[in-house]
Order: structure tokens, then C-alpha cells, then sequence
């Protein structure tokens, strides 16, 4: 909080003072000739000493209000302050937050619809702070507060407003804005009173104001007239009010006494019930040992029904103990077989190894045969076009011995030079045909690795894209789960589990179907939710029924609402209202649970499917695969444990284990929110894949495009560079023709032919040594193929013998799984008889506790043993009988307990609701007596404000010269005003409406100084009071409000005008506020300058 300086005029009223915030002192050496008008009969200083100590305002600060950071902090004087600045200084801002933060509401200010205006722009919340003063007789609550009441209020962007009360030294002492409303009421300060406060527009609003009701209002208003019509308005409703409810409990005492008189008279004539009452504990008594005896007779044929149950056990334990044996014998064949299958299994994969090494052997040899035959070809070809070029050059030598003596020497010498010159041009045409036709088989061999990458990239795409969709069905399906968990076992499910209701609901169903069993199911651990999918699968979407015609019609269900596509199997059996017992047949770990023994299953049919169909109660659950493998094929595994499923959803069995294809679960899992995540997470990262794959994809086509055009122009410049060739071959077969060269000539050709023949026999020699070479690698390939057709011919026939194993195994696992189900069928009827024989043993121990209840029951209502004939029925009829003469006589009559107690109860009802109405009737005559008197003292008070409200216009008007009267028509609530320049006997009275703006202005503030006269407040605030006024009307009213400044110093007055009022007389009741010009750029106002006159 910032820290405030205060000071006061009546500390040293010699002392000039220069608040914190830059104030500047103004000396105004000479006075004019008005000053004398300012202290008539000396009442300046003669009031000198008289200083306001309750409830004026010592000082105000701003910040971030309005359109300014920072304005203040602003030092009031006690008496008389003028806030002087051009337009937009933040004279209005200080007016506002004055309003605001003294309990007044946005509308009152005229600046603004809500509170959330007057934050500034850009800003979270504004702040006010406002210093009152707080001594004298008046003063609230001075040892809390002390000797200043500081106002904190904060006003955020969103329109809240939030007040602090501290004392003088700065102590939060309330935060509550009831406190502040009990400050202003013991202040009496009204800042929505438009003569304590009179804002800018409101003043405007007056001043151009022509009904005569409008003045009335305002007159009412300001002399708080108006809140008391209100509150005798609310006075008279509030009567009204009770005069109804005093009608109304006219009727209620009426009904009241009538009841009360009923009540009277039962009283008096209520008889005795003793005979009645003795009969009836007889018969209690009687009914008592009845009981005791029928429940003893109840007793005695369920101890035979439990001897003759405990002989029939030994009959199935001796069956039980059959089958036990017969599994027993089937599950060691079954393991003896396994054994010999997983022998053959263990020889085959013993010959992969070495199969694969002679199958890559094979492809190697091959691989060598093949580049030696390309060798063979190539060195055949070498030959033959050697054995061409040695033909041509001998017939060319002998075609130039014919013709060496036809040409002359310079001829033969120019010819000599062209045919050199076109073979230097065939050389390199040739060179560059070789090199053409080496890039043509890089561009076609770089198309073709494309094009073969391209297809395996359509083909990853194509798997991709649909594990995209797959993923999106799923995201769909966990989306619409969210608020449907059953909608994850299929879109239609919810559908489906409405046909089945409704045609349960008909009667189609003998019993309701449950499904799908999945979603009638809950983990206890949900890590191991992947588990459990992995080890029931289908199962999970699948149905059960009692009997085959609900599974009938839950076929036909299925059909109309599965129209397309694969629908959920149905599971036909008994259903029964237990859990079948596993105690005997389950796995029991003292580490890993059961899948049974994991899962919460609440309906029983669902339990006992599940254990019928998968055999969950033999099924272990362990997290780690390490672990799963060490406990399932160690040295003793798990008694009755058939297999074990890891977290990762690995199935592991006694001599096996397989891998789950599932990574995660579907239906199962617990936070769908993180699946949903997952999803989302995968599908975004196929997508990116699938992005890259069309980033590659178009690489790849760009490659192929890009080589194919190469190719293209390639194969055109070959072409072009082929017939280039065989026009200059032409030409120098022309011109060898045409030639006879010397004898000299012939020596190149010769040894050019001599060349050509030595190359010819190296060349057959190494094509003969790449023959041999190839006939080599072809044998050996041959061999390496053969052995890998015979090592693979080995173990087809190896796993061939496999085949009959496994039948005969598939015939022991059903003979196993048929002896379960026997020695399962008998465990179920001795588990069934063991409950009969359990619930005949609780009902006989219960019968005996109810026997030994109802005896001492019977014992206390009566000690001695009574043999009764009768049956407890008709003892109970004559009971009941007898209650029912007793209740219909009471009810005549009453009993005796209920009917003291609604006589006492009425007599009281009546005594109270006659206090009361005798209470509201005093209170409506005390409160027309109060409200006649009040009415009258009302209208007096009136009648007497408007007479000194008139005196006060009248005295104020004179000290111009004006002329004028007031007429208050209080029935139909006008007040005419009329005014008169100049003398009153040279012109009549006119209407407001016919002056000048300036002669208006100044009417209306001898209304206001009128009504000052007439009312109490603190404070009084003016803002642009004058702004219509002239120069001469301007300056009358001044002296007329500083006139009247001067004889209330216990009050103080805060005028804010534009003008910059240097015409003000010295006087140490002044005190000038000047406010900066505001800065366009920067909407801050950090400085003030103060003046004290």
C-alpha cells in the first residue's frame, strides 16, 4: 500500500504544504474587490476553528483506473478543494472512483454499464484507495480504526470487486462490504445522492431538464424524502400482510377450539380394556410353546434326510476315485506320445541346420556356374568376332596386292590419309557405342532394382494401410466406449443386449441369455489383462444359454441385428444358481493366481461357463515369461495346472510355449483414456510411415522416370552413333576398293593380320580353360544339389512319421478330455450332494438356533412349559381376532395414553394460536397509531423543506439581483421553478426554459446551494458545474458556494471544473488540486500540483 502524507489547515494556517505526489503552492498576492464579499460579518475566520472531523475524504489514489495508470495520491483539504485540469487530466476518473469505491454501482457513475469498464486497457485489475477521516463524537469505531478509515477496493478484469477496511496504521481489520455500508451509514454518506454527489452527467442532465416531475424527483431524492415514502409504502404492505394472516388464523382458532372441545369430551368418557388385554397375554402365552412345538416336529425328518445323505457320499467318492484313475491313465499316455512326438520334433529341427547350409552351398555353386557360363559366352563371342576381322583383313590384303599397280603415288597417299582418318573415327565411335551400350545396361539395371523395390514397397504399404484402418475401427470402437464400455465388444452390442431385454421382457426367453461374457467380467489386476484375452479369445464376445430354444431365438436376434459379417458363438448349458466347487480339481499356487481366481465374476452362469469351456480354474497367471517357464517345465510343475499364460500373453505349457501374436488387450483393459492415447500415438506413427512410404514411393518414380529418360536418350544416341559408324564403314570399304596401295602398304596389314592371329589362339586357349572351368563348377553344383534333395528328402520323410503321432495323440487328448469330463460330471454330483448335505446341515443347526430362540422366548413370556393342543394357526386367528375388538374399541374410545396426549396437545394448540392473534392485533393497532403519526410528521417535514428549500432559492437568486419563486405540488409530485433576471417589478416571472444557458446554469446552482442548505452530509461533490456558465454568472455562483463553503466548515466541498480558477481569493480554507495535461502517448498520470489559498 502506498504510503499517504496527510495535512490539514488547521495544523499551522501559516504553513504552506507540499504533498508527495509534486505539488506546487500558488500565491495569490492581491485580492480583489470580491473577497470581501467571500467574509461577510467575518464568518471565515471567525469559523477558523471549526474544522469537519467525520467522514471527509483526506486523500485519493488511483491506479490502473480507467484510461490512467497511476493518478494521486490526491491530499484533500477539510473544507473547500477545487481538482482543476483540462479535459481528460482524470478529473472525472476521481469523481468515478470516489463513487465506486464507496459502494456506489457503475450505472450511478454514468461512465459505464459494468465495473469491468473501468479496468484499464491491457491490465488484470484496478485499484482505488480512499482515506476517511475518523474523529470527533461522530467518529466509527475509533479504537479499532483509529483516526482515518482507509477503503481498499480492487476491481479485476472480469468485473469482481473486493474491499479491504484497515485502520489508520495500515491493519486490515474487514473484508466485508457490510462493514463498509455500516461506515457510510454512520457517516451518512449517499453517493448515489445527486447533492452529495452531482457527476458531470447528471448535472447535465439537470440542467437541460424541462419536466417539472423531474425536479420534484430530484428534489424528493436529495432530501431522502422519496426513501422514506418507500419505506412506508413497504410499512403498509407489511400490515396488509398481516391483517391477512390474522384473518387467516381467525379460521384456524375457530377449528382449533372445536378440536380441542372433541378432545375434551373423549376424555371424559374413556373406559377400561383390563378384560380384554388379560385374554389376550393368555393366548400369547399359548402361542409361545405352540411354536416351540411345531418347530420341534419341523426338525425331526431333516435328521433323517441328512443319515440317509451321508451313506450316499461313499458312492460318489467311489466313482469320483474311478474316473480320477482312468485321467490318470490317459494323461500318461498322452505324455508318453507327446514324448515321441516331441522326439521326432527335436530330430527335424536337428536337420534344418545342416539343410540350410547345403541349400546355401547349393545357391553359391550355382551362383559361380552362372558367371562362368557368362565368362564362356563372352570369350565365344571375342572368338568369332576375331575370326570375322582376320577373314576380312586377308581378303583385304589380297584385294590390295591386284590393285597396286592401278593407282599413282599421290592418289594412293591422299586415300592412304582419309581411310586413316575415318578408322580414327570408327575407333572412337566404337569406343563410344561400347560406353553407350555400358550406361544402357546401368540404367536399365538401375529401372529394374526400382521397379522391384517399388512393388515391395506397394506391397508393405498395402499391410500397412490396413493396420491403419484395423486401428482406426479400434480407436473408434475405444472412442464410443467412453461412455459404453460395451460397445467395445462390437458397434451392435448394445442393440443386440436391447433385443434380448425386450424378448425376455415378451416371454421369448425361458431364460435370459448372458453376454457378452467378456463384459460380465472384471480383473483384479489389470496387468494382467492381456493374459486373460490372450487365454479365453473368443470367448470373450460369446453368449450362453440354458437350453436350445433360447438359443434358437437368440439365432434369430443375432440375424437382425448382425445382418453382415461375423457374429458372436452361442453356448448351450444348464444354468445353475452356484459356482461350480474347483476346490478339488483347481490349480492352487501360493505365488500366481488362477484365471478363475483373478477374475470377479458376480453371475455364476458366467463363472461356470467359463470353467466348463476353457477350464479356468487350472489355468496359472504369471507375469514374468522367465518365471512361467521355470514354475510350468521344472522338475515338479504345478499340480492340476494345464498351462500358464505370461503378462505378454505367451502361452507355456510342460514341454512348450508359444508367442502371442496380441500386443495389447482390446476388451479388458482398464483406462480407456490411455488406449484411446495409444491408438492415437500408433495410428500417428503409421501415418508418418505411410508418408515416408509416399515420399519413397515418389523418390522411386522420379528414379525410374528420370532412368528411363536416360535410357531413352541413350539408346537414340547409340542408334544415331551406329549409323554415323556404318556410313563412314561405307565410305572406307568405297575407298579401299577404289585403292591400290604399294607394296609398302601392305606391311601394317600384314602384321595387323599376323596380330590378330596370335589373339585368336590366346583367346581359344582361355575359352577352352573357361569351358573346363564351367563343366567344373557344373559338376560340383550338381553334387551340392543333390545332397541338399537328399538331406531335404530325409526330413520330409522324418516329419512324415510325425503324422501318425499326432493322430493318435489327438485320440488320447479326447480320451483325456473325455475322462475329465466324467470324473468332472461326478465331481459336480458329489460337489451337488456335499451342498445338499451342507444346507441340511445349516437348516438343522439353524432350526435348532431358532428352536433354542423360541424356547427362551416362550420361557419369558411364560416360565413354565405348557402342552398346547392347538395349533399355533388358530391360536394366531383367535389373536388377531381378539387385536382387532381391542383396536376397533380403541379406536371408538382411544387410548388411554394418546388420548391424554392430544387433549393436552389441543388445549395447548388452542392457548398459543390465541396468544398470538391477540399479539397481531396489538401489533396492527400499535402500527396504524405509529404509521398515522408518521404520515403526519412526514408530510409536515415536507411541507417544511419546501419552505426553506424556497427560502434558500429566494436568498440565493437575490445576491444577483435575480428574482424567482418555487411551487411545490406534492399531489401530483411537480416543482415549478420560475426565474427572473433583474428587478422583480420590471418584468414578470418566466419559466427556466426562456434564459440564456449561462442564467440556467446559474438558477440551477441556487437550486443545488438551496438544497445543500436543507440536507446533511460530509461531503459534497460538484463536476463541471459551471461549464455553461459565463464569465459573470461563473463568478457570482463561486462566491456564492464559497459564501456557503464558508459557513459549513464542518463540512467539506470538492469542486472539479476545467477552469483554471486563478481568480480564487487567498484563503487558507482553499485548496487547489491542479491535474497535468494528460500525456497522448502514455496514458499515466503521476503528478498533481496543489495550491493552497
Amino acid at each position: 500500500m502506498s504510503k499517504r502524507k496527510i495535512s490539514s489547515v488547521s495544523d499551522n494556517p501559516n504553513k504552506r504544504v507540499r504533498p508527495a505526489a509534486e505539488e506546487e503552492v500558488e500565491d495569490e498576492s492581491d485580492l480583489d474587490g470580491d473577497q470581501e464579499d467571500l467574509q461577510p460579518n467575518g464568518q471565515v475566520h471567525s469559523a477558523g476553528e471549526v474544522v469537519s472531523d467525520a467522514g471527509i475524504v483526506e486523500s485519493i489514489t488511483l491506479k490502473n483506473f480507467m484510461c490512467h495508470s497511476l493518478l494521486g495520491p490526491f491530499t484533500f483539504g477539510s473544507n473547500v478543494n477545487f481538482v482543476v485540469g483540462n479535459n481528460g487530466s482524470g478529473k472525472s476518473a476521481v469523481l468515478t472512483a470516489l463513487i465506486v469505491a464507496l459502494g456506489g454501482n457503475a450505472h450511478a457513475t454514468n461512465r459505464g454499464l459494468s465495473l469491468k469498464g473501468f479496468v484499464k486497457e491491457g491490465e488484470s485489475s484496478a485499484d482505488v484507495s480512499i482515506t476517511l477521516r475518523n474523529k470527533g463524537r461522530d467518529a466509527y469505531k475509533p479504537e479499532v480504526y483509529g483516526q482515518a478509515i482507509i477503503v481498499d477496493l480492487r476491481i479485476t478484469r472480469e468485473g469482481l470487486r473486493t474491499y479491504k477496511l484497515r485502520s489508520k496504521s495500515g491493519q486490515l481489520v474487514s473484508t466485508k462490504k457490510e462493514e463498509l455500508l455500516s461506515v457510510l451509514d454512520n457517516f451518512n454518506i449517499q453517493v448515489n445522492n445527486p447533492v452529495s454527489v452531482l457527476t458531470q452527467e447528471m448535472s447535465k442532465y439537470f440542467l437541460h431538464s424541462k419536466g417539472e416531475g423531474d425536479k420534484y424527483k430530484f428534489f424528493m431524492k436529495a432530501t431522502q424524502l422519496e426513501q422514506m415514502r418507500e419505506d412506508f409504502v413497504y410499512i403498509k404492505t407489511t400490515k396488509h400482510v398481516t391483517e391477512d394472516k390474522v384473518d387467516q388464523h381467525g379460521g384456524c382458532l375457530k377449528d382449533l377450539k372445536r378440536k380441542y372441545l372433541e378432545k375434551e369430551e373423549r376424555y371424559k368418557n374413556m373406559a377400561s380394556l383390563d378384560e380384554m388385554h388379560t385374554k389376550l397375554e393368555e393366548l400369547q402365552k399359548q402361542m409361545a410353546w405352540a411354536l416351540v412345538i411345531e418347530m420341534e416336529k419341523e426338525l425331526e425328518p431333516i435328521k433323517e434326510k441328512l443319515q440317509s445323505g451321508r451313506h450316499s457320499t461313499e458312492k460318489y467318492d467311489e466313482k469320483v476315485d474311478e474316473w480320477k484313475n482312468k485321467v490318470e491313465e490317459a494323461e500318461g499316455r498322452s505324455r508318453k506320445i507327446q514324448e515321441q512326438l516331441e522326439g521326432i520334433t527335436q530330430q527335424v529341427e536337428e536337420l534344418q541346420p545342416k539343410c540350410a547350409e547345403l541349400k546355401a552351398e547349393a545357391q553359391r555353386r550355382n551362383t559361380l556356374l552362372k558367371s562362368s557360363e557368362v565368362t564362356v559366352h563372352r570369350f565365344k563371342a571375342n572368338l568369332r568376332d576375331l575370326e570375322k576381322d582376320k577373314v576380312q583383313l586377308s581378303s583385304r590384303i589380297n584385294d590390295l596386292k591386284l590393285s597396286i599397280s592401278q593407282t599413282s603415288g599421290a592418289e594412293s597417299q591422299a586415300k592412304t590419309e582419309r581411310m586413316e582418318q575415318i578408322q580414327a573415327e570408327l575407333e572412337k565411335m566404337v569406343h563410344q557405342i561400347a560406353t553407350l551400350g555400358q550406361q544402357i545396361d546401368q540404367y536399365q539395371h538401375a529401372c529394374n532394382r526400382a521397379k522391384e523395390e517399388q512393388g515391395k514397397m506397394k506391397r508393405e504399404q498395402e499391410v500397412l494401410q490396413r493396420s491403419i484402418e484395423a486401428n482406426r475401427r479400434n480407436l473408434q470402437t475405444m472412442e464410443s466406449s467412453r461412455s459404453n464400455r460395451l460397445r467395445r465388444f462390437g458397434e451392435h452390442m448394445p442393440s443386440l443386449l436391447n433385443s434380448i431385454q425386450e424378448a425376455h421382457r415378451r416371454g421369448q426367453l425361458k431364460h435370459k441369455p448372458r453376454g457378452p461374457l467378456g463384459y460380465l467380467i472384471s480383473l483384479k489386476d489389470p496387468e494382467l489383462a492381456l493374459s486373460v484375452e490372450v487365454c479365453l479369445k473368443g470367448q470373450l464376445q460369446a453368449f450362453t444359454c440354458d437350453n436350445h430354444e433360447d438359443e434358437k431365438v437368440l439365432q434369430g436376434l443375432m440375424s437382425r441385428v448382425f445382418p453382415k459379417g461375423r457374429r458372436p458363438s452361442i453356448i448351450t448349458s444348464n444354468f445353475l444358481p452356484t459356482v461350480h466347487d474347483t476346490r478339488m480339481r483347481g490349480v492352487n499356487h501360493p505365488q500366481y493366481p488362477s484365471v478363475l481366481q483373478a477374475l470377479e465374476i458376480e453371475d455364476p452362469v458366467v463363472a461356470n461357463c467359463l470353467i466348463d469351456q476353457r477350464g479356468i480354474e487350472s489355468i496359472l497367471l504369471i507375469k514374468n515369461r522367465t518365471d512361467a517357464r521355470r514354475v510350468m517345465q521344472g522338475r515338479n510343475p504345478p499340480q492340476y495346472c494345464s498351462q500358464a499364460f505370461s503378462r505378454e500373453g505367451d502361452q507355456i505349457f510342460n514341454n512348450r510355449s508359444y508367442t502371442a501374436e496380441q500386443t495389447r488387450a482390446n476388451y479388458l483393459s482398464g483406462d480407456v483414456e490411455e488406449e484411446i492415447r495409444h491408438l492415437q500415438r500408433e495410428i500417428e506413427n503409421q501415418n508418418a510411415q505411410a508418408s515416408r512410404f509416399q515420399q519413397q514411393m515418389k523418390r522411386l518414380d522420379d528414379d525410374i522416370k528420370q532412368n528411363e529418360g536416360l535410357l531413352r536418350r541413350t539408346h537414340v544416341e547409340q542408334r544415331t552413333t551406329k549409323d554415323k559408324a556404318t556410313k563412314l564403314q561405307l565410305e572406307l570399304t568405297d575407298l579401299q576398293n577404289m585403292e591400290e596401295p604399294q607394296s609398302e602398304d601392305l606391311n601394317p596389314l600384314e602384321e595387323d593380320l599376323q596380330e590378330i592371329v596370335s589373339k585368336i589362339s590366346s583367346k581359344r586357349a582361355e575359352y577352352d580353360e573357361a569351358r573346363a572351368q564351367t563343366a567344373d563348377f557344373k559338376a560340383s553344383y550338381e553334387k551340392a544339389e543333390q545332397q541338399y534333395k537328399q538331406h531335404r528328402e530325409q526330413i520330409n520323410t522324418v516329419a512324415e512319421e510325425a503324422d501318425p503321432v499326432k493322430e493318435e495323440l489327438s485320440k488320447t487328448d479326447q480320451d483325456v478330455m473325455k475322462c475329465k469330463h466324467h470324473k468332472k460330471h461326478y465331481d459336480e454330483k458329489r460337489s451337488a450332494h456335499l451342498r445338499n448335505i451342507q444346507t441340511l446341515i445349516a437348516n438343522q443347526e439353524s432350526k435348532e438356533r431358532e428352536l433354542q430362540t423360541s424356547v427362551k422366548k416362550a420361557t419369558t413370556i411364560c416360565p413354565e412349559r405348557r402342552e398346547v393342543r392347538r395349533t399355533a394357526r388358530s391360536l394366531d386367528s383367535e389373536i388377531n381376532h381378539l387385536k382387532v375388538k381391542i383396536t376397533t374399541q380403541q379406536e371408538q374410545q382411544g387410548d388411554r395414553e394418546e388420548v391424554v396426549r392430544q387433549y393436552h396437545e389441543a388445549l395447548e394448540n388452542y392457548k398459543n394460536m390465541t396468544q398470538q392473534m391477540k399479539y397481531l392485533n396489538s401489533f396492527i393497532k400499535s402500527l396504524d397509531s405509529v404509521m398515522n403519526h408518521r404520515l403526519q410528521v412526514y408530510a409536515e417535514l415536507r411541507m417544511f423543506l419546501s419552505a426553506r428549500c424556497k427560502y434558500y432559492f429566494d436568498s440565493m437568486l437575490a445576491q444577483r439581483g435575480y428574482t424567482g419563486s418555487m411551487a411545490f405540488d406534492h399531489k401530483n409530485e411537480t416543482l415549478s421553478i420560475s426565474v427572473q433576471p433583474g428587478q422583480g417589478n420590471k418584468a414578470d416571472l418566466s419559466d427556466m426554459r426562456s434564459l440564456s444557458g449561462g442564467e440556467r446554469s446559474f438558477s440551477t446552482v441556487c437550486f443545488v446551494l438551496s438544497l445543500w442548505a436543507i440536507t446533511e452530509a460530509p461531503f459534497r461533490c460538484l463536476d463541471e458545474f459551471d461549464v455553461y456558465m459565463d464569465m459573470v454568472n461563473r463568478r457570482i455562483s463561486m462566491d456564492m458556494m464559497l459564501k456557503v463553503a464558508a459557513g459549513q466548515r464542518y463540512r467539506q466541498f470538492i469542486f472539479l471544473t476545467p477552469q483554471s480558477m486563478s481568480s480564487l481569493p487567498v484563503s487558507k480554507i482553499i485548496r487547489i488540486l491542479r491535474l497535468k495535461d494528460p500525456d497522448r502517448g502514455n496514458n499515466s498520470q503521476k503528478g498533481q500540483e496543489d495550491e493552497e489559498q
